[in-house]
């Protein structure tokens, strides 16, 4: 029935929470499992890191490109996202890195992927900074083609 279990993790509470739910439905349906931890860059400006020159057009002096600045925060996070795919134990996991923005990210993924299921965490964001930032897990859970699990961080 579920083949492919994507986990999408950014390494918070709410993530980490839906770990054992994801190792479970794995071994249930002996599923291979997909971690993927999306680089957020939708604050990604031009002008990060110093060395920003304001003008008309705004330019900045020996900065990387986005490109590159995307790649080495991919390759920052290769690690975090491999070692918790091997914390699976004997389930068969694939692990990726990708930048841009998480929802957009996370559908792309499941497309190319052929996702079956996804298991995900969210924070239980409320009112106003719900409004404002949106939530991530909530778009997924409403535009992606195969059933969306969620599950909340226990409260402290």
């Amino acid at each position: 029935m579920y083949d492919r279990i994507l986990y999408p993790t950014d390494g918070s509470d709410g993530s980490e929470a839906a770990i054992a739910h994801v190792r479970e439905m794995a071994e249930a349906f002996d599923a291979t499992v997909h971690v993927l931890h999306v680089v957020d860059t939708r604050q990604f400006t031009l002008g990060l890191g110093g060395n920003y020159i304001s003008g008309p057009k705004g330019y900045a002096k020996d900065q990387p490109s986005t490109e590159d600045r995307k790649r080495e925060l991919e390759e920052r996070a290769r690690p975090f996202v491999e070692e918790l795919a091997a914390d699976f134990g004997g389930i068969d996991t694939v692990s990726a890195v990708r930048a841009g923005n998480p929802h957009r990210a996370i559908l792309e993924y499941i497309d190319e992927n052929d996702i079956d299921l996804v298991v995900m965490g969210t924070e239980g964001r409320t009112g106003v900074e719900r409004y404002l930032l949106g939530s991530v897990s909530e778009k997924v859970v409403r535009l992606a083609g195969p059933p969306v699990v969620t599950v909340r961080a226990e409260e402290e």
